[in-house]
């Protein structure tokens, strides 16, 4: 048996991604966020009066949650949410995606790798006051395992567990059991090499099972974990409001009593809401108003770890964008750099793969669709389209702000304005975004779609298979891809755990992606943030969720 401990050092099954420091200029990524020169001081001395010390936290985002049940949802907003309510067994070192103990203190690994066995930490709480205990993790993993669980409430799906452990009659993981209240068990039907890595996302944050039994389908709007804060309030499209959990079994946290989460979709009112005081943070500041934002010293600038891609993804389920000639005129047919330049202030580089550069087992032989208008008419008349297609396109365009795409609008206007030049004509449709995830997830209203992906897990799996593979479907993989040959080298990747092996297999994946042109990647980023000069504590992580526990104010 490899015992995994808690006294060592933070681990990871193979060589995680660490990204600590990939951020940029000012600010170094995966440290504390510094205070600026205007920062008040946390310990008046005993000559000056006692200072007020903030400890709620306003926090301006660009959209709402889709749900507050991260088991059932794969968008961003919905887990920011849930990570402050819900703990995993393991969790992500702060600033990488290394992996650490959190509800479970330590874990075995068995020489085969088909059976891992968690030491759970004792005494903790969930809200409702309820045991946090082995039953309660069986309890979690059969109700996303099971199709037919009782727990499975009207529209649940679980797109997470299904694209991370494989879906029904393939799953990964075989039992979960409890040994004991403190000690529970897995067991694998096949050995998967991020398997750690995987029960460290935010998706499988361990609830509560009385409150599911008692909430049932209202859980997802009335979470309940072990988290550090206790879910409050939902306005929805305004605000969510989280307590302090003050018997939250991690010492010392949280240090803010109140997190306060507004919904502000408009960058620009975004940012003129935290130079006012009406926030004290933001995300996904526009690089329009960097220049302004270096140049005020009551604010910080705050850089993401680049770990994304934002991409246009092909509906295969749609016709021409079933014929692969179509999907490379198109990619010929979009200017990334004019792109990049006109919208991204620097802050991004052209996407060629589906998975970001600085991830292992990336393909850097793989070269990209350049911009070449003749070229993508020369492959529309081989398609049979000589003149161009005769239907309108439908493009959505995404209706809000993401760390990858600061304005989906104005990007889709300027893919608009390239692909008129080849005679494809298309109307941009942007409906509000949880009908956004709902329509791409269907298929049956967009040929094309506007989406992006930050990386979970440091794993190349988690973009290439989560994605692209046709298990992916009808959660993740909305272009409803489909190739044989790519998920067995995919299948084959999870079960390798010779990094250098599966490093060789997901550039052959990439190799196939690439020919096949299910997406146009667009853009990999490094996501700004800005925040009031005296918050401290804020580190961001390269998977885009990360707690608020550690944030203070000076």
């Amino acid at each position: 048996m490899k015992k995994w401990s808690s006294l060592a050092l933070a681990v990871t099954l193979g060589a995680a991604l660490t990204l600590s420091g990939c951020g940029g200029n000012n600010n170094n990524a995966g440290t504390e966020a510094t205070a600026g020169p205007n920062a008040a001081t946390t310990a008046p001395d005993s000559s000056s009066e006692a200072a007020s010390t903030q400890d709620t936290l306003i926090l301006g985002r660009g959209g709402d949650s889709a749900s507050l049940d991260p088991a059932i949802v794969t968008d961003g907003e919905s887990l920011k949410i849930a990570h402050q309510v819900f703990d995993s067994l393991l969790e992500y070192k702060p600033g990488t995606s290394e992996v650490q103990p959190s509800l479970a203190d330590s874990w075995e690994v068995s020489a085969d790798g088909l059976t891992y066995t968690f030491k759970l930490h004792p005494g903790v709480k969930f809200h409702d006051g309820t045991d946090f205990d082995a039953e309660a993790v069986a309890f979690n993993f059969t109700r996303w395992s099971d199709p037919a669980s009782e727990f499975k409430f009207e529209g649940d799906t679980f797109d997470y567990y299904d694209s991370m452990f494989g879906p029904d009659g393939s799953r990964v993981i075989k039992e979960v059991k409890a040994v004991d209240a403190t000690t529970v068990q897995f067991t694998l039907n096949q050995p998967q090499a991020p398997f750690l890595q995987n029960l460290a996302m935010t998706s499988f944050g361990i609830a509560s099972p009385a409150a599911i039994q008692d909430k049932k389908e209202n859980f997802k709007n009335e979470p309940v974990g072990t988290g550090p804060f206790v879910f409050t309030e939902w306005k929805h499209n305004d605000s969510i409001t989280l307590d302090k959990n003050a018997d939250y079994w991690k010492e010392g946290l949280p240090k803010l009593n109140k997190v306060i989460v507004r919904s502000i979709p408009d960058n620009s009112a975004r940012f003129t809401a935290l130079q006012n005081g009406e926030i004290d943070l933001m995300e996904d500041l526009s690089p329009d108003d960097l220049s302004t934002l270096e140049g005020n010293t009551e604010l910080q600038k705050i850089e993401r770890p680049p770990f994304n891609v934002a991409y246009l993804g092909f509906n295969f389920n749609k016709k021409p964008f079933d014929n692969v000639k179509v999907r490379q005129a198109l990619s010929y047919a979009v200017n990334k750099q004019a792109i990049i330049d006109a919208f991204f202030s620097g802050q991004a580089t052209a996407a060629v793969n589906p998975m970001p550069p600085s991830l292992w087992g990336y393909n850097d032989a793989v070269k990209d669709y350049e911009y070449d208008l003749d070229k993508a008419k020369s492959l529309l008349a081989e398609a049979g389209y000589p003149d161009g297609l005769p239907d309108t396109v439908t493009l959505y365009a995404m209706p809000v702000s993401r760390p990858y795409m600061p304005d989906g609008k104005k990007v889709a206007e300027a893919i608009q304005a390239d692909w008129e030049k080849i005679g494809v004509k298309t109307v941009i449709e942007s409906p509000e975004w949880a009908t956004y995830l709902d329509d791409t997830k269907a298929g049956d209203k967009d040929d094309i779609y506007m989406l992006g992906w930050t990386g979970d897990n440091g794993d190349p799996d988690n973009f290439l298979y989560t994605l692209l593979d046709k298990d992916a479907i009808p959660g993740n993989n909305r272009s409803f891809y489909v190739n044989e040959e790519l998920h067995t080298i995919l299948i084959n990747a999870q079960k390798e755990t010779d990094q250098t092996k599966r490093s060789d297999l997901y550039k052959q994946a990439q190799e196939i992606i690439k020919a096949d042109a299910p997406w146009i990647p667009l853009v990999h980023t490094t996501p700004l943030l800005a925040a009031k000069a005296n918050l401290k504590g804020y580190v961001p992580g390269p998977t885009g969720t990360e707690y608020y526990s550690g944030i203070y104010f000076e």
